[in-house]
């Protein structure tokens, strides 16, 4: 097997790793509540909390530490990410299991940002995309296989022994990337104003927007699946966990059909998936009526709503390879950032609107939001093309 192949392997193992740490601990909820004596939703917050700190913390390590080695600064986050996860397995209480997570979410963002720049190291720019793509797959192959082990290994030993089984993953990996990773990557190093100047152009941050519009699109309404599934469609508690591992399946389909894009189309092609996603998002309330048009509505929407992911990843790569090479890291971390916020926003939403309209057009919100992403997904591409004229003219003959 090639060096790259083992290091494109090795980076979606991370991506999995930290998926896992993320996603497991709404699969043990009433095990961790029960044997820490606090309640559901008090550890339903952990949560939000976890999502809140990675999203803010990230950009201050990404900029804080790039004037350092990136080699040597992954390998420190993974070994702070290890005691952090670890931590979680030890905790007695609520508040020493609150430091814990805390601490995995400070460095989680960083470490996939750093995992993303690598990408544009080790990869040919022609599987560059491909490979960006099986890093956010590494993330769905954790909520469909790791969350489903790591809830057994809860029910059937303790909910500690899942987090020491990420602790046993991590340590695998933490060596595998000693092993795999180029120890001397050029770097341009930059002042803290230096990498914020990205922010400033008109392509980053109406791409920043679309993604944070774009995941308010999806957790609009995925907030609630589970009800969906159940009280909406009336499917039984016993299929709801072979319909979670279809969609599930589903994501990672998108994922790999989200690199295709971006290597044929990129960016240009998303129009048409943003109207889909808002004709769908309409029909949902009525697609509902029954179990076999709600299901195939859902698991179509689980295949093209996220399809932004790669070509997006793409292009806040590419932008600051070529213009902005000392923001390359922050770039990097821009789409899980803003990814993370607009969960916040739509997680939000549903809650409204479940309230307000009911279960079964919360889908509607989404639909809103789908009408923004598509405005900006139109703008975001003709701004890109004037800017590509725009170098064109001031190019010396």
């Amino acid at each position: 097997m090639s060096k790259y192949r083992l290091q494109a392997i090795v980076f979606v193992l991370v991506a999995f790793m930290l998926g896992c740490n993320e996603f497991m601990v709404v699969g043990i909820l009433s095990d961790i509540a029960s044997h820490l004596h606090v309640s559901i939703a008090a550890v339903g917050y952990l949560v939000t909390i976890f999502a809140m700190v990675y999203a803010v913390s990230t950009p201050f390590i990404t900029i804080l530490t790039s004037k350092y080695s990136r080699y040597k600064t992954l390998l420190v986050l993974i070994v702070i990410f290890l005691i952090g996860n670890t931590l979680s397995g030890f905790a007695t209480d609520y508040w020493s299991m609150l430091v814990s997570r805390v601490v995995t979410a400070s460095v989680a963002g960083s470490i996939i940002s750093l995992i993303m720049t690598f990408t544009t190291t080790v990869a040919p720019r022609e599987k560059r995309a491909s490979l960006v793509s099986w890093v956010f797959a590494g993330f769905s192959i954790a909520s469909v296989i790791g969350v489903p082990i790591g809830t057994t290994i809860s029910t059937n030993y303790s909910w500690r022994y899942a987090f020491f089984a990420v602790s046993g993953i991590t340590v695998i990996i933490f060596f595998l990337l000693l092993w795999l990773l180029p120890k001397h990557v050029k770097q341009v190093q930059g002042s803290i104003k230096g990498q914020l100047s990205l922010l400033k152009d008109r392509r980053i941050y109406i791409a920043i927007i679309l993604v944070l519009f774009t995941a308010a699109t999806m957790y609009g309404y995925y907030t609630y699946i589970r009800p969906l599934l159940t009280t909406a469609l009336g499917f039984s508690n016993a299929s709801l966990n072979i319909l979670l591992f279809i969609i599930g399946i589903m994501s990672i389909i998108s994922n790999r059909w989200s690199g295709s894009i971006a290597e044929r189309g990129g960016l240009r092609g998303m129009p048409k998936y943003y109207v889909a996603d808002i004709i769908l998002l309409v029909l949902l309330p009525l697609a509902l009526g029954t179990k076999v048009s709600g299901l195939a509505v859902l698991l179509i929407l689980t295949l093209i709503v996220t399809l932004i992911n790669s070509p997006i990843q793409i292009h806040f790569l590419n932008t600051a390879e070529r213009e902005y090479p000392q923001s390359l890291v922050l770039a990097s971390s821009l789409n899980s950032i803003f990814f993370n916020f607009g969960i916040s926003l739509g997680s939000a939403t549903s809650s409204v609107l479940v309230g307000t309209v009911g279960l079964k057009n919360i889908s509607l919100g989404s639909a809103v939001y789908a009408l923004f992403s598509l405005a900006l997904i139109i703008t975001l591409n003709r701004v890109i093309k004037a800017q590509k004229q725009t170098n064109k003219v001031s190019q010396p003959n």
